[in-house]
């Protein structure tokens, strides 16, 4: 949908999601994203998932303590449910958002949002680890990170 001034509307689903996670970012499919089936392949939702986790973790300051103290996330484990097929063209909506913190690891979740379709296409999760790559072993979630997952997930709906 567009308004008057040919600016796209954002759909109920696109509102909630906004709404609804701290981090959210657009991203344009390509067309060779399609795949044989004509719709984008499954394997791309992955990195639309971490289109949004990337800058999600330089919001907590995760990536700024690997390049200083090598300390950072390391990804143990990522899923998705697909929910209906998203082809080009189109643009995708995706939230990142903390759902569990744990002494050394927290689960993110996604929701990717069709604007062609005006609904959600498909959600996903994650599962990072905390990790010390001078070591070579996961380490607990620095208390600066905690704090700031913290606070990024307060500011929901603040906006």
């Amino acid at each position: 949908m567009t308004d008057a001034n040919g600016a796209v509307e954002a759909s109920e689903a696109e509102r909630r999601l906004r709404a609804e996670f701290p981090v959210v970012v657009e991203w344009p499919v390509a067309w060779a994203e399609m795949d044989y089936f004509r719709h984008v392949n499954h394997a791309r939702y992955f990195t639309y998932f971490e289109s949004a986790r990337i800058p999600y973790l330089s919001r907590i300051g995760f990536r700024e303590l690997t390049e200083t103290m090598q300390i950072g996330p390391i990804l143990a484990s990522t899923q998705a449910r697909y929910r209906r097929p998203v082809v080009y063209p189109d643009t995708v909506v995706v939230g990142a958002r903390a759902t569990e913190v744990g002494d050394d690891r927290f689960t993110h979740e996604y929701r990717l949002v069709s604007r062609a379709l005006g609904d959600v296409a498909a959600e996903g999760s994650a599962l990072l680890v905390s990790y010390d790559y001078a070591a070579g072993r996961k380490t607990p979630l620095p208390a600066a990170v905690r704090a700031a997952i913290a606070s990024l997930e307060a500011s929901i709906g603040q906006g």
